[in-house]
């Protein structure tokens, strides 16, 4: 026998395969109106056998071909969605055979590949993008934020504002979708950067004249209970006018805020007197706290406006943080730039903002927003597990 014809002999059952191959692809592709369901089935399967123990080739012509057809056997397109990159991609990122739950399960057990693909999806839906945001893929992540056609769920959100706080290159992409909330945002405040800041006080304060105009009758009525109801307590405070505490003055040394940062300015700015301030000023201690010891020092302009400290007293209080101020002849930038928040907020929304967060402290978040959270907080203690514990974790990195 000649070598030639030996050598087609022996390339022959690999000849088949290929040929077998391609008329398997061929009847599954072929529309409803043209082969019967069972008969589609049937080639589906004897596909798959084959596709098990093919080459990169083989595979990567198959899904072309199938990437495109709705119909398209549902175990096939897993199996080569769940392929090396040159094979899924094209599945993973075009083909409408799959459904939510077959991308939410490639995209918790597949490779970075696989979430990275997903998460280009133009049909990006909200259960696969609750997917990516628990895998802890921060390049999967990006890529999802990025795409403006996803769906990114509330729960989504959480959990990636609260990978944000390790994942700094999140805060941008999060700012830019539609989905966040002043919740998210606002909290997100305390690890962005020093020109996302200004952007976030801007967009996500607010005046609050809906809801005081819509609850206005209920403070009297709180108050013939003798605001015994804690719920209704905590709400209200975020919504009235006022900001100072005046139950808080009657047992306070000072006169008056003007007077105990003057006092701070003089005597210096210690625990017990950040204290005092915190609560003239309506905020929980551990609030004052954060914002008197960021380094930012944006909530530092906040807490001022919001609690109608003139210039004069901002400046002091500043000065009492042992913080450089602007001179005449010297202006120092830091200074000038938190000075320009103080001025450009109007007092109701820095109120808005200083409320929240002041309020976060025991609100009922979402357990996603309330994981990962630093390290540098005291001792967990049983409040840990209490609301106002796990959401201060998040908000104060405690």
């Amino acid at each position: 026998m000649a070598d030639g014809a030996l050598d087609t002999t022996q390339q022959s059952p690999a000849l088949a395969r290929g040929l077998l191959l391609r008329r398997l692809i061929d009847v599954v592709a072929l529309p409803a109106s043209r082969a019967g369901v069972q008969d589609r089935a049937i080639a589906g399967d004897l596909l798959l056998e084959l596709l098990i123990d093919s080459d990169e080739t083989s595979r990567e012509l198959c899904a072309r071909r199938l990437a495109a057809l709705a119909e398209a056997p549902r175990r096939v397109l897993r199996f080569l969605a769940s392929d090396i990159p040159e094979v899924s991609g094209r599945i993973l990122r075009d083909s409408k055979g799959l459904d939510a739950s077959d991308l939410s399960s490639i995209a918790r057990a597949g490779a970075p590949h696989h979430r990275l693909a997903i998460a280009s999806r133009r049909d990006l839906g909200p259960c696969v993008s609750d997917a990516i945001a628990e895998s802890g893929d921060i390049v999967a992540m990006l890529r999802m934020l990025e795409n403006r056609d996803a769906e990114i769920s509330d729960r989504s959100m959480d959990k990636l504002v609260s990978e944000s706080r390790e994942s700094p290159e999140l805060v941008p992409l999060l700012l830019g979708r539609g989905e966040i909330r002043p919740a998210h945002a606002l909290v997100m405040f305390w690890w962005s950067p020093t020109e996302m800041r200004r952007d976030i006080l801007v967009r996500f304060s607010a005046e609050r004249l809906t809801l005081i105009e819509s609850c206005s009758d209920i403070f009297s009525l709180a108050a013939t209970e003798n605001w015994s109801d804690p719920l209704v307590r905590k709400g209200l405070q975020v919504i009235e006018r006022r900001q100072r505490n005046r139950s808080a003055l009657e047992k306070s040394p000072f006169g008056s805020l003007e007077d105990a940062v003057s006092a701070a300015l003089e005597a210096g700015l210690d625990r017990t007197m950040a204290q005092e301030i915190s609560y003239l000023s309506g905020i929980k201690p551990l609030t004052g706290a954060k914002i008197l010891t960021d380094r930012g020092g944006e909530g530092v302009a906040i807490l001022c406006k919001a609690t109608g400290l003139k210039r004069q007293y901002f400046r002091a209080l500043w000065a009492a943080l042992n913080r450089p101020v602007s001179e005449p002849d010297a202006p120092n930038d830091e200074y000038e730039r938190v000075l320009e928040i103080y001025e450009m907020m109007a007092v109701a929304k820095a109120q808005t903002v200083l409320r929240y967060w002041n309020w976060s402290l025991s609100a009922a978040f979402s357990p996603e927003v309330l994981k990962g959270v630093a390290e540098d907080g005291p001792e967990v203690g049983e409040a840990t597990f209490r609301p106002s514990g796990r959401a201060a974790s998040l908000v104060f990195g405690r």
